[in-house]
């Protein structure tokens, strides 16, 4: 079952994260098999902001054993954990992408989705697809995917890991795509981002 987590921190909590960095990648060490993408969500300034997991894991039990055991958690690092299903639309991981960080910047993009929008996103679907290849952002993915409901039957949002030059151009791919133009997403979230792992 792939799992999107992402754990945003609390206000002041970087020093105990500077603590804590070497036993938190050992605790991802035990993960790295079962790695979609992962990495910290800044702001403009690159200060940490949180940190954001796509993983496949047994089920959602799991998905909640490593969120919640994770050290920076249980110390209090951040403020609130989301965990919801996700679909891997693109059948691989961050590592497969072959990108231009030295002329881009990358960004995970969260789109909630308001309640109820299952059959309209059904509609909508291939249109979102088409969109996407049509307007030549395909290449700038890194990974893309719907978030889904614990059962997997309801869409509930998307959750998206983009390439492009800043948050205007992410704004700009998103003014007409159909989900959207169509009023799916209650709200949408565009949050900077890079590539997790040892340094």
């Amino acid at each position: 079952m792939e799992v999107f987590v992402y754990c945003r921190d609390r206000d002041g909590a970087g020093p105990l994260r500077k603590q804590l960095v070497q036993t938190h990648w050992a605790f991802m060490d035990g993960y790295a098999a079962s790695m979609i993408a992962r990495g910290p969500t800044l702001t403009e300034d690159g200060s940490q902001t949180g940190s954001m997991h796509i993983l496949d894991l047994a089920d959602l039990a799991a998905a909640r054993a490593f969120a919640f055991e994770e050290p920076y958690y249980r110390a209090g690092v951040f403020a609130d954990v989301t965990i919801h299903r996700w679909r891997n639309a693109l059948g691989r991981t961050m590592w497969d992408f072959q990108g231009d960080p030295d002329r881009n910047r990358r960004f995970l993009v969260i789109g909630h989705g308001h309640a109820g929008m299952t059959a309209q996103r059904e509609q909508l679907l291939e249109a979102h697809r088409r969109y996407f290849i049509d307007r030549g952002y395909q290449e700038h993915f890194i990974a893309r995917g719907p978030l889904l409901s614990d059962d997997g039957a309801h869409w509930i949002g998307s959750a998206m890991l983009i390439e492009l030059p800043d948050a205007a151009a992410v704004a700009a791919m998103f003014a007409d795509e159909p989900y959207h133009r169509n009023g799916l997403y209650a709200r949408m979230e565009i949050l900077p981002w890079r590539f997790g792992g040892r340094h």
